[in-house]
């Protein structure tokens, strides 16, 4: 079969493993669909020096596709059904992934593939929201307004939050804010950012601060916009290893800051269940985010465009050679 192997810093290539055999407990998954996330370009371009090369596979985890043979001992699976695989390793960017029985996630019959796709990283939002404090009527300033953010923006808003800000550096993704659930918008590339939010929040700084695009400089502004005895979630992957923290406002702010990963690995799958249940019942509209998509042969152009941002990118769909 035919993989994309992350086999050096910036470096993707296709290769040509086997194809994997089935096992107990797995089921075989024809690709249909990925899309990309801030975590690939992560895992490509700012992993540890030793993680290079990754195995075949990478980078893929956002991964929808058919069941072409499953050995599922409590028969919930048949060959056929389409599913959502999760794939903690990134390893799905190829045409067939084997996956484990407890991270596939069963979807309808019906409705289009793409959309359905998008609940796994909602279930990746609404997960990691168990690490937030109670945010009824309170205000949220949600840094960076990527397709992570903008899961946030909706995800805060169910949760009761009076209050929340986007902000990003691109103004086209400040322009789908609104649409998932953001009460104002902040464009805070060339402003004083700390000014800006205390403007759109009557004064103060606000409760909670979500940081979600992943940049050094937007892990420093959390800091400095969230007020004193507030609350931090650090969300959007580092791109970098280490860096200059400025731990010293972080220590004056009093503040609780949290992290949280392992969306794939929880019980039952409950977040991601939750997520995909909220897009079929059609209490959100998830086209906005799907703004491009690139064939499975152009996937490394595809990376570099969601690197880059370039051509108002949110969201990239992978077309991929078992989708039909």
């Amino acid at each position: 079969m035919q993989a994309v192997q992350v086999v050096a810093r910036g470096r993707a290539e296709f290769v040509q493993p086997a194809k994997p055999a089935i096992q107990p407990g797995h089921a075989l998954v024809r690709c249909a669909y990925l899309s990309l996330c801030g975590s690939d370009i992560q895992m490509l371009h700012h992993a540890a020096d030793k993680s290079y090369p990754f195995p075949p596979g990478t980078t893929g985890h956002e991964m929808v596709g058919y069941v072409e043979e499953v050995l599922d001992p409590q028969g919930k699976l048949g060959v056929g059904d389409r599913v959502l695989a999760l794939a903690p390793g990134h390893r799905a960017m190829a045409e067939y992934y084997l996956a484990p029985i407890e991270h596939i996630v069963k979807l309808p019959a019906t409705g289009g593939l793409e959309e359905l796709l998008q609940c796994q990283q909602l279930g990746t939002v609404i997960y990691a929201s168990q690490r937030l404090p109670n945010i009824i009527g309170k205000s949220v300033a949600v840094i960076g307004q990527g397709s992570a953010g903008l899961w946030f923006n909706y995800q805060l808003r169910r949760m009761g939050a009076k209050r929340v800000i986007g902000m990003d550096l691109d103004p086209h993704r400040l322009k789908l804010s609104s649409h998932f659930g953001a009460t104002h918008q902040i464009h805070n590339a060339d402003l004083d950012a700390v000014h800006a939010v205390r403007e759109a929040n009557d004064g103060e700084l606000p409760d909670v601060v979500v940081e979600a695009a992943g940049e050094v400089e937007s892990i420093n502004l959390a800091i400095q916009l969230v007020r004193k005895t507030g609350d931090i979630l650090y969300f959007g992957y580092p791109r970098a290893q280490t860096f200059m923290f400025d731990f010293d406002a972080m220590f004056h702010k009093c503040c609780r800051a949290s992290t949280i990963v392992g969306a794939s690995e929880e019980k039952h799958q409950t977040s991601t269940q939750i997520a995909l249940q909220l897009i079929v019942d059609g209490n959100i509209d998830v086209t906005p985010l799907l703004t491009h998509r690139f064939p499975f042969q152009d996937v490394r152009d595809a990376y570099e465009m969601h690197r880059t941002r370039a051509d108002n990118t949110v969201k990239i769909i992978i077309d991929m050679p078992g989708r039909n």
